[in-house]
Parts: C-alpha cells; sequence; structure tokens
C-alpha cells in the first residue's frame, strides 16, 4: 500500500540512510565534522561518510525526504536559499552561458544575475512568461541554456503555466528550473509538469517557523542530481546538521500550516478588496485574479501572501509604522504576519522601471500572512491607518 505524501511526511525518519539501532523517531543529529573510516561497513553497500562537508547522515535524511517529495532523482540541501539558486548556475552555467528568466523574480536572484553578468559575461534575458510567444521566439533564436521562474511569482503573485513553459524548453533543447518556494511541494510539483529541477527556500513555509535560513535544489534526473552534489560540496554549499535538524522539524506540519495561512489571508484580501483606501488587491485565489483559473488547476493551496496597493505612498507607510501585529519583515511562511514594502527591502535592487514592469509600485504593500485571529489582523489594519 502507497500512503499519502502527508502521511509519509510525519516520518521523517524513514528516509535515513541507515536504521537507527535505538529506533528513534526523529532520526540524530551526527553534529560531527569528520566520520572514523575504520568503524564504518562498506561490505553491503552502506554509505561510507568521511567528512561532513561531503556527506553527513541527517543531512542525507532530508535531502532523500525532499526527493521522494518532489518526485526527483536526488536533492541538496543549501546553507541559504540563494544559495541553492547559486548552486543551481554554478552547476548548469558556463562562461558566456544564456539564461532566460522571468521578469518578476525574487530581489536575490536578480542581484546574483547581475553578477554572473559582469564576472561571467552571462547573458541574461527577462521576458514576461505570460506572453508564450514571445518566449517561443527567444528560445528559438538565442540558444538558451537554463530557463528559470517562480510560481507564484514574488512579489507580483502571476501565475506561470509550468507545463506549457517546461513543453517550449523541452521543444529548445533548454534545461527548465523552477522556484517552488512560494507553493512547496505540498502545494505544487514542478518536476511532474515538465522542470528538469525544483529549487526553494527551506526559511519560510517548510521549516515554518523563521528559526532559521537554508534552501535545497531537487533534480529530476540522476545525472545532474550527482553533478549538483559535486558541485555543492566543491563550493561548500552543504547544510550543517543543526539547521537540517530545525528545518525537518516544521516538515509534518507543512500542509496544516499552509491550509492556515491562506485561509486567513483570502479573509484578509476580501476584506481589503472593500476598503476605500486600497486601490488593488492581488491575490492568486480572488476572482479579480487573471489567473485564477490556472493557480487552482495547479496548486493544491494558494500560497498566504498577497500584495495590496494603498492609495499613496504616505498611507501604506502609515500603516506599517503604526501597527501593533504586522511586523516589517522580509521573508514569509511563519507563524507571525508580516509586510513590507518590497520596491524598499525584498526588491530594492530592483530599478524603478524594473518594479514597473512587474507592476510593483512604492505604494506596493506585500502581506504574508500568519495564524493570528483573523479579527485582530483586521482591527490592527485598521487602527493603524487612523493612527
Amino acid at each position: 500500500m502507497k500512503n499519502s505524501l502527508e502521511t509519509t511526511l510525519c516520518q521523517p525518519s524513514s528516509f535515513a540512510p541507515f536504521k537507527d539501532a535505538t529506533g528513534a523517531s526523529h532520526f540524530p543529529i551526527y553534529n560531527t565534522a569528520t566520520f572514523d573510516l575504520k568503524k564504518q561497513n562498506s561490505q553491503n553497500g552502506e554509505k561510507i561518510y568521511d567528512y561532513t562537508r561531503s556527506d553527513n547522515p541527517t543531512r542525507d535524511t532530508l535531502e532523500n525526504l525532499f526527493a521522494f517529495a518532489e518526485n526527483g532523482a536526488g536533492a541538496v540541501c543549501t546553507h541559504t536559499g540563494i544559495a541553492s539558486v547559486n548552486l543551481l548556475f554554478e552547476t548548469v552555467l558556463k562562461a558566456n552561458s544564456t539564461i532566460l528568466v522571468e521578469a518578476d523574480c525574487y530581489g536575490g536572484t536578480n542581484r546574483l544575475l547581475k553578477i554572473y553578468k559582469e564576472k561571467y559575461n552571462i547573458k541574461v534575458i527577462f521576458a514576461n512568461f505570460h506572453d508564450f510567444n514571445m518566449l517561443e521566439h527567444i528560445l528559438k533564436t538565442k540558444s538558451v541554456d537554463l530557463t528559470l521562474c517562480e510560481s507564484p511569482t514574488n512579489p507580483g503573485l502571476k501565475i506561470i503555466d509550468l507545463a506549457k513553459v517546461a513543453k517550449l524548453c523541452k521543444k529548445y533543447n533548454s534545461l527548465f528550473a523552477v522556484d517552488n518556494s512560494l507553493a512547496t511541494f505540498i502545494s505544487q510539483k514542478p518536476l511532474d509538469l515538465g522542470a528538469d529541477f525544483s529549487l526553494f527556500s527551506t526559511t519560510k513555509y517548510i521549516s515554518g517557523h523563521g528559526a532559521v535560513i537554508a534552501g535545497a535544489v531537487v533534480a529530476k534526473e540522476k545525472e545532474w542530481a550527482d553533478k549538483l552534489h559535486y558541485y555543492s560540496n566543491a563550493h561548500g554549499h552543504n547544510q550543517n546538521p543543526l539547521d537540517v535538524y530545525l528545518i525537518s522539524l516544521g516538515i509534518p506540519s507543512l500542509k496544516i500550516r499552509a491550509k492556515a495561512s491562506s485561509k486567513n489571508s483570502i479573509k484578509l484580501a476580501r476584506f481589503l478588496e472593500k476598503q476605500e483606501f486600497i486601490t488593488k488587491v492581488t491575490h492568486p485565489a480572488l476572482k479579480s485574479h487573471k489567473d485564477r483559473k490556472l493557480a487552482q488547476k495547479q496548486m493544491k493551496i494558494i500560497p498566504g501572501v498577497f500584495c495590496a496597493d494603498f492609495k499613496s505612498v504616505e498611507l501604506a507607510e502609515k500603516f506599517i509604522e503604526n501597527s501593533k501585529i504586522f511586523g516589517e519583515k522580509c521573508s514569509f511562511g511563519s507563524p507571525d504576519s508580516r509586510v513590507e514594502i518590497p520596491s524598499k527591502i525584498s526588491h530594492a535592487s530592483f530599478s524603478k522601471e524594473e518594479l514597473e514592469n512587474i507592476g510593483i509600485t512604492p505604494r506596493t504593500v506585500r502581506f504574508a500572512i500568519g495564524f493570528e485571529d483573523i479579527e485582530d489582523l483586521k482591527r490592527d489594519l485598521l487602527q493603524a491607518i487612523k493612527w
């Protein structure tokens, strides 16, 4: 009998590289730099450990879990979320390579691309992944080595038709990677939709507590999984065992947390749509969102992150300054609700023109909703505006 993903994720120790002698419910933390080769048995084909940067049983457990959850051949856990993006670039790209990127991308990814362009002469092409005619034209004429997008995008919250993009990439021999940080594998599986890589920040929904920064990359094919592991070891990107442990604590409750955040966010987004001080609310679950049907088709759970445009910059800043519950914080996926003005924090590296192209203004506030009582959130928002 094959259990559901949700059931399997409640038993993280089942992904351990070997059976723990004590039957521990949670696989032990091997917080060691080195291992004694003489005390390990390789006769039964068991993996031999020598140095934690290369391999570690605790990290192997989480990597096995991520590979299973994403239906991939292998995974690598990295010490930060952006390190997973960097590892993908280091593994796939070479000097003078071409990468095609959705224009609405994470600010850290945008900054990293500028570095690759400057240091390695990587040609970066930004495009609107809703324009499939343009996408096909670029893929057909530019010899693209890697295509990368998020879905939902952050902070614009566009929903990209991943299966359609994957089909185009395959047609023109471009590798396709999806940043799955917002949706996570509990809601959306890019590899099943045709992507070659799924990468994500485990800092956010996956760990769920805002207590650690980390990331991961999952490859569909074993050849690429092995290459990711090789480059991660060579460049020292691998996550330490203590952080692996912290990440693993949140995984069994991922679905419950994702649903709770989503439910609260939809209620608050609908509430904001009715407020006269708001000019626009962008949430993929709302009827007003043009990609709503695709979002419902492609994801099981709509993430609890959305944007709202206030009538003025002053009003947006007043709300953030005077709110008592909403912290002015970057990131998302934690129990506490938080807000930020993307143009000032997460996407400060974007030019004014780049922000305008993805529909973000200085009046735009990104909401990342947690588990508080929704009525408390509404009251806090209103009192902050009337301050």
